[in-house]
């Protein structure tokens, strides 16, 4: 690790605590002035870092700079050495992935992007990516699970956001089918699951999980026809909470739920949660719209609606597509 990965990490584990440069140089065993340089360099990263004479660095509590270290201090044990790659600027972290995926990259490889240039969510959509006030994150999971078994790791998957999210930001989100996550009736998070299938075998070799979520967003750099509909966890201040900690979170949920999905006992969560059950909905599937009501969710997963004539029928995640109506 270098020099400067250390001085990040030290100054990470006593965040809003002045550490002088001597016990810096002492405990890390190198020069005076190699911790000034790596301190001018993380400054120069966009790191905000208070220096004081006679007290020393600081890692300001407002400091929200994705770092591999911020998230690392936030890990459970087990989960410390997982491989994790943070870019600058990407066109998909779930692309990224995907590449790492087919060349063999090991189980619970995370991609992280401090932007996206072609952020994309179910059905082909565009992802919404502002630069620096998103988590834009891949998760690579080898699951040894057939493709017909993959639709839980997609419910699971919300349940770990929305647990995540609650535990770091204290927040209320809403749960919309199938892997939409939504704070003050607007979209804060999007899911994506898709599969890297051996053709021999029939089963999936890795599955990508792609997480999208509206951190700290300034609601005017929105485009005018999002802002209807999208949202964020905050607007300005985040009560000293900071991505590194929410992404850790996150991490820490996804492998125990996704990782262990046949167990159905996350679904009761899932339907706690929903913004959807007892609501009145369009089922959109291409250009055919049809109305019913979202009475429940099967352990698989599935939404069983309730149709016009009273039939009922159950809903899987493919090309379809739910809005909520009012009567």
């Amino acid at each position: 690790m270098s020099v400067k990965k250390d001085v990040l990490k030290y100054l990470e584990q006593n965040r809003g605590e002045f550490i002088s440069g001597a016990e810096l140089a002492s405990t890390l065993d190198v020069s005076r002035t190699a911790i000034w340089k790596s301190i001018k360099s993380l400054e120069a990263d966009g790191h905000m870092i208070l220096a004081t004479t006679n007290k020393g660095y600081c890692l300001s509590e407002g400091n929200d700079i994705l770092s591999e270290e911020g998230i690392r201090l936030n890990l459970k044990k087990e989960y410390k050495e997982i491989p994790i790659q943070i870019d600058k600027i990407t066109t998909s972290t779930n692309q990224v992935a995907k590449l790492a995926a087919v060349n063999g990259v090991r189980h619970g490889s995370v991609f992280i992007a401090d932007k996206q240039t072609m952020g994309k969510g179910r059905l082909g959509r565009s992802f919404l990516s502002l630069d620096g006030s998103g988590i834009y994150m891949s998760v690579v999971l080898k699951p040894n699970t057939s493709a017909s078994d993959a639709i839980y790791i997609t419910t699971a998957a919300s349940v770990a956001v929305f647990r995540a999210i609650k535990k770091i930001t204290n927040k209320e989100v809403k749960i919309k089918w199938v892997n939409d996550l939504y704070y003050e009736d607007k979209k804060v998070c999007g899911i994506l699951t898709e599969a890297v299938t051996d053709l021999e075998t029939g089963m999936i070799n890795s599955i990508i999980l792609g997480i999208g979520i509206n951190y700290n967003v300034d609601h005017s750099k929105v485009p005018m026809e999002l802002q209807e509909v999208a949202g964020a966890l905050y607007h300005g201040t985040t009560e000293n909470t900071t991505r590194n900690q929410l992404i850790a979170e996150i991490l820490n949920q996804v492998f125990e739920l996704c990782m262990n999905a046949k167990d159905r006992s996350f679904i009761r969560e899932y339907k706690e949660h929903s913004m959807i059950l007892g609501s009145n909905i369009w089922i959109i599937s291409g250009n055919q719209k049809e109305k019913a009501k979202a009475i429940d969710i099967d352990d698989n997963g599935g939404l069983i609606v309730e149709l016009m004539d009273h039939s009922k029928k159950t809903l899987n995640s493919g090309e379809v597509s739910i809005r909520k109506r009012e009567e």
